[in-house]
């Protein structure tokens, strides 16, 4: 067997995997709804201001907190895109695991290969 043949005996394990079948799942019930894509898309600015604020000065702003705590209410009262959210993080554990165990195998660090 080669490596491509590997390659896809993983690609078929992760189309059954429990996690992935969960998060394809959630993913089609919020983008089929516009109110559940656009709470997933604020969510996501109000992430990368928050991450960019820590990244920048080391802590996030009262007001960013704030809003990160305000849409994570509104979120937790619509299952569809809390469920979808919870599942996308179940899923990014493993496909960073994955990533991790790739990189260790072949010596070089992907990520952050400063070439």
């Amino acid at each position: 067997m080669n490596v491509y043949d590997k390659a896809h005996e993983l690609a078929r394990e992760l189309k059954d995997c429990p996690e992935v079948i969960e998060f394809r799942n959630s993913s089609e019930k919020v983008q089929g709804n516009d109110l559940s894509a656009k709470m997933i898309k604020n969510f996501r600015q109000i992430q990368m201001e928050a991450y960019s604020e820590h990244m920048k000065s080391g802590k996030v702003s009262e007001a960013t907190e704030k809003k990160v705590q305000s849409l994570a209410s509104v979120i937790s009262m619509n299952s569809d895109v809390a469920s979808y959210l919870q599942a996308e993080g179940r899923f990014a554990i493993i496909w960073e695991d994955i990533i991790k165990i790739l990189n260790d195998a072949i010596g070089v660090n992907i990520d952050n290969n400063n070439i």
